[in-house]
């Protein structure tokens, strides 16, 4: 038999029926027709998904792996995606919560291109997490986003990225905002001496995005957000093909719209699709992450797999000055730490406050 990925699935079911609810899963994520009506056996040996293993979780809940071919996925995102969960997406019982890929279709995808040593060589000579905050709210014009992006550098900050509403409106137009924001950032470098980076957020179809990366390297800039389930992961996946010296740090907009565990989405599968960094909602924020589903997803991003390079992850959605000592402890030195309308609430104080912040990630 051939390689094999294996689909691991939490289905809701009662155990008289989970055999056969398993074997249709099988069944829909691989050849989607009845067996019986099969008579080829390349397609009956090779495609047809097979069962694995079932384990009773408790309350009525089955852990499934199911094993389906690689050829069927062809080193492209969406048919990844397509046959990790295409179909038995639409069925409500089912949830895909890993996914355990061969080493042949982890160097088709190669994952990232800077991964977190290069963040490091770019940023910062010492190990520790990386600081950042972002440029909201929406409807300010470049004007008003260039002055909030000096005075968040002017506090010695790593990385201020757009927030992931900024796209093409009217009142900020990628054009008109990136140049302003990244002169701003630029001007107040040059007076801490600290080599701020901007990530402007790119958006829109495969033409746009490469337009918007043209226009940001082209002002200097080495690094963009990307929201990979909004652009599509295959232009995400195109994109880091062509620009293997850009930082692409992904945002997990839409990803919790899909019956797919976070960690896996987030923390695996767009480090295999080329994430140098990764956004996602922390625990003990306004999203109810969980310790454990951070600790999962952390690790997908950053433990050895397969050679390809760990990814950065930035934990957000309500962090605060007062959680960093405790956040350093749990993410460790090769992680980020966000920080983003807790330090935007200080207004005035603001330049001050991101300096405090920018100190405390720096100390013991």
């Amino acid at each position: 038999m051939s390689e094999r990925i294996e689909a691991v699935y939490h289905i809701r079911s009662d155990a008289a029926s989970i055999e056969a609810r398993a074997c249709s899963v099988a069944v829909e994520q691989s050849v989607e027709m009845p067996v019986a009506a099969i008579g080829d056996r390349f397609v009956l040996d090779e495609i047809l998904g097979e069962v694995r293993s079932i384990r009773d979780l408790g309350d009525g809940l089955f852990e499934t792996r199911i094993g389906l071919a690689v050829e069927t996925v062809g080193a492209e995102a969406g048919q990844l995606m397509n046959m990790l969960f295409g179909n038995v997406s639409l069925q409500s019982d089912v949830r895909l919560v890993d996914a355990h890929l061969p080493p042949s279709l982890l160097h088709a995808f190669g994952g990232p291109s800077l991964g977190v040593e290069g963040w490091m060589s770019r940023l910062t000579g010492a190990r520790r997490p990386l600081t950042m905050s972002n440029l909201k709210p929406q409807g300010l014009p470049p004007e008003g986003l260039a002055d909030l992006a000096g005075r968040l550098a002017l506090g010695g900050l790593d990385l201020i990225k757009d927030d992931h509403g900024l796209a093409q409106q009217p009142y900020a137009s990628f054009a008109a905002r990136v140049p302003a924001v990244a002169a701003a950032i630029r001007r107040a470098s040059d007076k801490t001496g600290v080599r701020t980076r901007y990530l402007p957020n790119i958006t829109g179809s495969l033409d746009d995005l490469r337009r918007q990366l043209d226009l940001a390297r082209s002002l200097g800039l080495d690094g963009v957000l990307i929201l990979p389930m909004v652009v599509g992961l295959p232009s995400f996946q195109r994109l880091r093909r062509d620009y293997p010296d850009v930082a692409f740090m992904a945002h997990p907009a839409l990803a919790g719209s899909l019956r797919i565990a976070l960690p896996l989405l987030v923390g695996r599968i767009f480090r295999l699709l080329g994430a140098d960094a990764v956004v996602f909602p922390g625990y003990g924020g306004r999203f109810g992450t969980s310790r454990q589903d951070c600790r999962t997803l952390v690790d997908n991003a950053r433990v050895p797999w397969g050679g390809l390079k760990a990814t950065l992850p930035f934990p957000a959605g309500g962090m605060t000055l007062e959680r960093v000592r405790e956040l350093k402890e749990f993410y460790g030195p090769d992680s980020g730490l966000f920080l983003g309308g807790s330090l935007l609430a200080t207004t005035d104080r603001l330049t001050k406050q991101t300096a405090v912040f920018v100190q405390a990630v720096a100390g013991p």
